[in-house]
């Protein structure tokens, strides 16, 4: 049973690392837009989000 679950736990690693990517493409778009359109608050909001993402991407990869 051990042997089966850290098989899986590469691969749910590998999926959430994955799902990260996409979430910090979405975040810069949407920092795109605010910066854009001027949008201090939502600039912000996104630079914490993407702040947040890449500590948990940091964390990820080692």
């Amino acid at each position: 049973m051990k042997q089966v679950i850290k098989a899986a736990q590469p691969r749910e690693l590998k999926n959430r690392i994955s799902v990260i990517q996409l979430e910090l493409d979405y975040e810069l778009a949407t920092l795109f837009d605010a910066m854009q359109n001027n949008n201090e608050d939502q600039k912000s909001e996104s630079k914490q989000r993407l702040e947040k993402l890449r500590k948990e991407w940091l964390k990820l990869q080692a």
